[in-house]
Parts: structure tokens; C-alpha cells; sequence
């Protein structure tokens, strides 16, 4: 009986442990939306299936987002839709992994004049 108590607390810290990125890096990251407004210090970290996005002001966390191909997750733990984060804080016009294929390329620089939206990283 102690041996599966002790095996199921193993596997539960195991399966909680956080993964280790594939690459990191430190940028200034740049977001001007109707809705979003940063210009900060910030840390992009890539994982085989996401790109955790954290931006910092005055040391604080000001912009915490696990960003997957088909869902955007926020630091609240909630996850939502692609789709819906980009109507709620970019353009309901972009596709669904928008963000996900624009943090994905080297040089990340989005300009839309039209909806008013700049994301670039440094």
C-alpha cells in the first residue's frame, strides 16, 4: 500500500515538473493594439509544442501567455482560443495560429496600419 501511495505522489510531481526550453532568450517586446499596450524587457522561451511569452514592467509581470497553435493561455490559467484572442485583443481578421507562426520566425515584426496593431521583438 506505501509503495503505490509513494509511486502515485512520484508520478504526480513528475508529470507536474515544468519542461525545459528549447531555446530562450531575452528581448524588448513591443505590442500596440487598440487593446494591449507594452513596451518592455520580456522572455520568450520555446517548447516543443508552445512559446511562453512573458513581459516585464518595473520587475513585474505585466503580460504572461503560453502561446499554442490553436490556443493562447494566460497567466489566470485560462486558455482560450486563438481565434477569440485575436477578436478580443488583435483583429478578428487573423487566422487562428496567427500568433503562434509570428513568434515562431526569427525576426518577429508585424505592422498593420489598418487595424492600428505593431508586435515586434527585439
Amino acid at each position: 500500500m506505501i509503495k503505490i501511495i509513494l509511486l502515485a505522489i512520484f508520478l504526480f510531481f513528475t508529470g507536474c515538473s515544468s519542461k525545459t526550453p528549447l531555446d530562450s532568450k531575452s528581448s524588448v517586446v513591443l505590442f500596440k493594439t487598440p487593446q494591449l499596450k507594452f513596451y518592455d524587457k520580456g522572455f520568450i522561451n520555446y517548447f516543443d509544442d508552445h512559446i511562453h511569452l512573458q513581459v516585464f514592467t518595473v520587475g513585474s509581470v505585466v503580460l504572461d501567455l503560453k502561446i499554442y497553435q490553436q490556443k493562447i493561455c494566460q497567466s489566470t490559467f485560462e486558455c482560450i482560443s486563438g481565434s477569440e484572442f485575436n477578436k478580443q485583443y488583435l483583429h478578428s481578421s487573423y487566422k487562428e495560429d496567427f500568433l503562434y507562426n509570428l513568434f515562431s520566425q526569427k525576426n518577429i515584426e508585424h505592422k498593420d496600419r489598418q487595424n492600428g496593431i505593431l508586435i515586434k521583438v527585439k
